[in-house]
């Protein structure tokens, strides 16, 4: 029998009772039910030998439980959704190639028979092996840079996988930077400072109209998704919100959000952004259009996470410094 207690069942981000979850969403009536369920299917697609699980964790469709086996600490992931399991299989098999590269991902472990993502009892299963790291600190600027040049090197990579051509797109091919930008200003919530937003919209009419090449990016790489260990980075995980975008939009962006965990939501510093450029560029200069793009890049996310009521994390103001920061005051 696995040894199941003291086992932790909770919500990565939700405000819903885990328990509840686990037998309404995920079928499990009990914490035992799911420990088996794990163990019968890691064992089965595996041969992987269960001996205690100490964590479920669920988000949205997603559950994963860090386990103890024959081959050491583990992670299984699963999903529930249909739609997503040829993009979950594609997403297993690019990470083993960006693995194979050298690159700090979390690498699915492969089945006996090769297979990196696999179906077991209408779900999608995938087994990892737990990389020892905390997630990163962006108090630490050895961590940021760091985690700047991991990127770099993860677009580099990005860019010319064999998995790449394949890959099956989450969305159409993204529009001309400017009209994206141009479109969201033009229907910006009101509450969004107007000063910052008549900033963003000259940002982007001074901005070159040259084409920026489009590829394949992470789509959340933040603090949530990045693992340090010794000051450098474990490993980059979460790829599920991969897609095709320019990489200055995931720059910029990743540096504003760089500090964002599934519970704590602030942003960073000046200082902590330009640290986070500083470690990209050591690896990947920007272009110059990528460049005259940056300052709108970083300004665009922050805009986007000023809330409507109470901003008890302060995106009113860290927008708005931003204009002050790079001398953009109108």
């Amino acid at each position: 029998m696995i040894d199941a207690s003291p086992l932790v069942v909770e919500m990565l981000w939700e405000p819903v009772d885990p328990r509840d979850t686990l037998n309404s969403r995920f079928g499990f009536g009990s914490t035992d039910a799911v420990v088996a369920w794990v163990g019968s299917a890691l064992h089965e697609m595996w041969g992987v030998q269960v001996a205690s699980c100490s964590r479920v964790v669920m988000s949205d469709s997603n559950a994963l439980a860090w386990v103890s086996t024959s081959s050491g600490r583990m992670i299984a992931k699963w999903s529930i959704a249909p739609q997503r399991f040829v993009r979950l299989e594609a997403l297993a098999r690019l990470t083993a190639w960006l693995a194979g590269e050298g690159l700090p991902v979390s690498a699915p472990v492969p089945t006996p028979w090769g297979q990196v993502q696999v179906e077991f009892d209408g779900v999608s299963i995938c087994l990892q092996r737990e990389i020892a790291g905390d997630l990163l600190d962006t108090n630490d600027p050895l961590e940021v840079r760091a985690a700047g040049a991991t990127l770099a090197r993860l677009h580099d990579a990005l860019a010319i996988g064999p998995e790449v051509a394949s890959f099956p797109p989450a969305d159409a091919p993204p529009g001309p930077l400017a009209d994206r930008v141009n479109g969201w200003l033009d229907s910006a919530p009101e509450h969004t400072p107007p000063v910052a937003r008549d900033a963003l919209r000259r940002l982007v009419a001074d901005a070159p109209r040259d084409d920026l090449p489009v590829q394949l990016v992470h789509g959340d790489y933040r603090s949530a998704n990045v693992l340090c260990a010794g000051q450098q980075v474990a490993a980059v995980i979460d790829f599920e919100e991969a897609r095709f975008d320019h990489r200055i939009v995931e720059l910029g962006r990743s540096a504003a959000l760089l500090g964002t965990r599934f519970h704590h939501w602030r942003p960073v510093s000046s200082e902590v952004r330009s640290q986070f450029l500083d470690g990209y560029q050591s690896v990947r200069p920007l272009t110059a259009t990528e460049a005259a793009w940056w300052h709108a890049m970083v300004l665009w996310p922050s805009l986007m996470m000023v809330p409507a009521g109470e901003d008890r994390n302060g995106w009113t103001s860290a927008a708005t410094m931003l204009i002050s920061d790079h001398g953009l005051d109108l």
